[in-house]
């Protein structure tokens, strides 16, 4: 509920501070005290609209302040955590009015939109009076009303789901007989693309593997040349070998005629004919590692061509074929098998839609079944709010072509204000005066259902008076018990069962007394009494008018 509303410099206010309770509150005062004022500010930090002249004149911003006590299972908490904004704790809803025409909007101090704001407000407070009865507007939310009445929120979220199932496999047929179509209309070109795809066989990395065998190829190609001229300088008749060795032969006989002398050149050329020698090996193996089949190569060029030409073909780099390949093979058996799985996605499409429409019919019979007994609840409500020729009727029309989330109804509110007339929507029939009163037998009906825990009442008994504003006291005493009231009145019947009174008047501020301002005190018991005789007497208060002030509220208990 709304527990506080402060206010700062907003047309005639400067600085107020108010408190508000439980139940039912009344505000009251002379026409023109400013109690559209309070409203609009209010309305202000809901995420109403903005305005610069809502400003205090002389003031370069002003600012709305809302204070909300909400249960932690209120659906605004979850709004504000999926938004990201803390709501631990109180609500605070700031709303800053510059004199230029912007505003910044602020819960808990956290800067949110305008939009997100309103989301929210919606949800805490709802505004009534003769030319802004919004619940009655929208014929969406006349089925939610309804719904609220007979209890039915959780089958309407329930059908909600079937519904969303429904459209999910509707959608994901429609995207399967979309490629199905494509692919027929492809499909002598995917024939043949598969086709010479799988004739092609590509591997993944195997582009690399044939450059890099290609370029071993080639390199070995350029430089087998001079490892066969090396070869033939070791192992040809212009070998050095031969002559080393005879050259060591004679060395080594002669070295038993001169010991000492000959002993390392032997060891020496010895030393060479072997290093010699295993560079004749060396040489021989890196000339066969060099050889090699030239069809090989013709082989890896024509398989490498092979598959760069086929990457550009399909515009794909070559490492991406197989997958290609893969996809190819995949809409091929999308349209080879497409029939069938179309069958299955079309049974599945048949049976989400079956399901919805049980459950929507069931929520369509409980809807109608609901609609009797709201409009008889209503009713009960007319006769003492002077209605009694009246006729409120809750007109339920199904249309299963017209199915949606909530299902397959329009529910719409119809009257009829007299006997003879023709019945029609709510909003077009009804006046101001009887708007207002169909809106209140409405919300007895409902109590605490389908409504936001705070609902603000702006003059709704305008134009009554005697037992019919009783009446509309009442009832707003008894919505109270079930959620939090505020009623902008002019009405003693209706003031007199508030548990708390609010008196809004103006008058001169400042010292010099140039300056107007709305002022707003909560009136204690003895002050009562005087306040709800000036409603009843006007200007002169009269002793008749306090007595008969102290009848209506000792009626009251």
């Amino acid at each position: 509920m709304l527990v506080q509303l402060s206010i700062r410099d907003i047309v005639l206010i400067e600085r107020l501070d108010l408190a508000f309770e439980a139940g039912l509150s009344v505000l009251t005062g002379e026409t023109g005290a400013g109690k559209s004022i309070l409203l609009d500010s209010l309305s202000l930090a809901l995420g109403g609209r903005g305005d610069g002249s809502l400003v205090r004149h002389g003031e370069d911003k002003g600012q709305v302040t809302a204070v909300f006590d909400v249960a932690d299972a209120h659906p605004v908490r979850l709004l504000l955590r999926e938004n990201s904004v803390d709501e631990d704790g109180d609500l605070i809803f700031r709303r800053v009015q510059s004199a230029d025409g912007r505003t910044r909007a602020f819960v808990n101090d956290q800067p949110v939109s305008v939009q997100l704001m309103r989301q929210a407000g919606q949800l805490l407070v709802e505004i009534h009076g003769q030319h802004d009865d919004r619940a009655l507007v929208d014929t969406d939310a006349h089925r939610t009303l309804l719904d609220a009445f007979a209890g039915l929120t959780e089958e309407v979220e329930e059908l909600s789901d079937a519904y969303r199932r429904w459209k999910d496999a509707d959608r994901q047929l429609k995207a399967h007989r979309a490629r199905v179509e494509a692919a027929a209309r492809e499909a002598e070109y995917l024939r043949a693309s598969v086709e010479e795809l799988e004739i092609l066989s590509p591997r993944d990395g195997e582009e690399d593997e044939l450059a890099d065998r290609r370029s071993q190829m080639q390199k070995a190609e350029r430089i087998a040349g001079d490892i066969a001229e090396a070869s033939e300088f070791l192992n040809g008749n212009s070998s050095p070998v031969p002559m080393i060795a005879s050259l060591m032969r004679r060395l080594e006989r002669k070295s038993h005629e001169a010991p000492g002398l000959l002993e390392d050149t032997v060891q020496l050329l010895d030393a060479a004919l072997d290093t010699l020698s295993n560079a004749q090996m060396e040489v021989e193996a890196a000339l066969r590692r060099t050889e090699f089949d030239p069809r090989e190569l013709e082989r890896v060029e024509e398989r490498l061509f092979a598959l760069r030409a086929a990457g550009r073909k399909y515009s794909v780099p070559v490492t991406e074929l197989p997958a290609l390949a893969e996809r190819m093979v995949a809409e091929l058996a999308d349209l080879d098998a497409g029939e069938e799985r179309l069958g299955q996605m079309e049974a599945a499409v048949a049976e989400a839609k079956a399901a919805y429409d049980h459950r929507a019919a069931a929520l369509s019979s409980k809807r109608a079944n609901a609609a009797t007994a709201l409009s008889e609840a209503v009713m009960a409500e007319l006769p003492a709010l002077k209605l009694e020729r009246a006729r409120f009727m809750v007109e339920v029309k199904s249309d299963p072509e017209a199915a949606t989330a909530e299902g397959i109804d329009i529910v719409e509110f119809h009257v009829q204000t007299n006997p003879g007339t023709r019945p029609g929507p709510i909003m077009k029939v009804a006046s101001g005066g009887e708007l207002s009163r169909f809106l209140l037998a409405l919300k007895v009906a409902l109590a605490d259902r389908g409504s936001a825990p705070t609902l603000v009442f702006d003059e709704i008994d305008t134009g009554v008076g005697g037992a019919v504003a009783d009446a509309i006291g009442q009832r707003l005493k008894r919505l109270s018990s079930t959620v939090q009231v505020l009623s902008v009145t002019h009405a003693p019947q209706v003031a007199a069962r508030a548990a708390t009174h609010l008196l809004i008047s103006k008058g001169p501020v400042g010292d010099a007394g140039d300056k107007i301002a709305t002022r707003v005190a909560t009136m204690e018991p003895e002050h009562r009494r005087e306040e709800i005789a000036r409603m009843l007497a006007g200007a002169s208060v009269t002793d008749e008018a306090r007595a008969a002030a102290a009848r209506l509220l000792a009626g009251e208990n």
